[in-house]
């Protein structure tokens, strides 16, 4: 006869192995978005010390044409560079699956590389090259015998800024892709084949309906990083301040208020409220892929 564990036993056994996580979950993630809130409900003034406004740091930010240039500045960011980072990481992802790249595995893996570098560096590399007075550009100026733009203008340095991310992001995503198009069922690609369909016929008829899952996760996760840019245009401001400037992105907008201005609770304010934007867009994305599915 098999005995029965209690239920009330039986009950606790999932909170012992879940309950770790939850701990750490909720100290480094619930705790601070809470605090985030409360500081963002006062506001501190050098007469009067710090007051409890309810809603106005809201409403101040919404009226704030700092922040809405910031924000304008990651919506072309997202429209202009997430599109080409994922087609190029979608071609790689079809080119390393198609069995007919030679050296597959050591392109997959320079392609993913520039991924495992820290961002600081990586953004410092492309900085040397992007200099007009030294680097690549000086050397292809020097060498042409022509003036190259700068790619660090105003102008330019959100192409730039795409350029970094892109090539840091590319291989990441990437992977994503290739590993969706790796459990697919090869009776299918033998179906085809069978059927006499072409290579372009089997990714259209096949391997793109695949992807639509992957693809939908890497859009996400390529719209909150693109709304959370931060250490790219922090690290190259020494090197363009004209392009760059405190309110270049939201992220960076909150870390001058508060390190630079010492305001604290409008720089929760500004953080909350563009957490809340991410939120609403990576959803609304969400939910137009899962119709698709359907």
């Amino acid at each position: 006869m098999v005995a029965t564990v209690p239920r009330a036993r039986r009950s606790w056994a999932g909170w012992r192995f879940v309950g770790p996580f939850m701990a750490v979950f909720a100290l480094v993630f619930l705790a601070p978005i809470a605090y985030s809130i409360y500081l963002s409900l006062f506001r501190t003034q050098l007469i009067g010390g710090t007051a409890f406004v309810g809603a106005d740091n809201y409403l101040k930010a919404l009226a704030d044409p700092q922040f809405w240039s910031a924000f304008g500045n990651v919506a072309i960011f997202l429209v202009v560079q997430v599109p080409i980072m994922l087609f190029l990481a979608l071609l790689v992802a079809l080119a390393i699956d198609s069995g007919r790249l030679y050296g597959a595995s050591f392109f997959r893996i320079a392609v993913f590389l520039p991924y495992a570098v820290p961002a600081v560096v990586a953004t410092l590399m492309w900085a040397f090259m992007y200099g007009t007075r030294f680097g690549l550009v000086a050397n292809l100026s020097d060498a042409l015998g022509v003036r190259l733009p700068d790619p660090l203008s105003a102008d330019l340095i959100l192409a730039s800024l795409g350029n970094v991310v892109t090539w840091e992001f590319v291989g990441y995503n990437m992977l994503i892709l290739y590993s969706a198009l790796r459990v697919v069922n090869p009776s299918l690609y033998e179906a085809a084949e069978i059927d006499g369909a072409g290579q372009f016929r089997i990714i259209v008829a096949i391997k793109l309906p695949a992807l639509r899952g992957a693809l939908l996760i890497a859009t996400i996760f390529s719209i909150i990083g693109s709304f959370q840019l931060f250490n790219e245009p922090a690290i190259l401001k020494n090197l363009a301040p004209n392009a760059i400037t405190s309110s270049f992105t939201p992220n960076y907008y909150a870390y001058t208020l508060s390190f630079a201005g010492q305001q604290y609770n409008y720089s929760a304010t500004v953080a909350i409220v563009m957490g809340v934007i991410t939120m609403i867009v990576a959803y609304a994305v969400q939910l137009r892929g899962m119709r698709k599915e359907v």
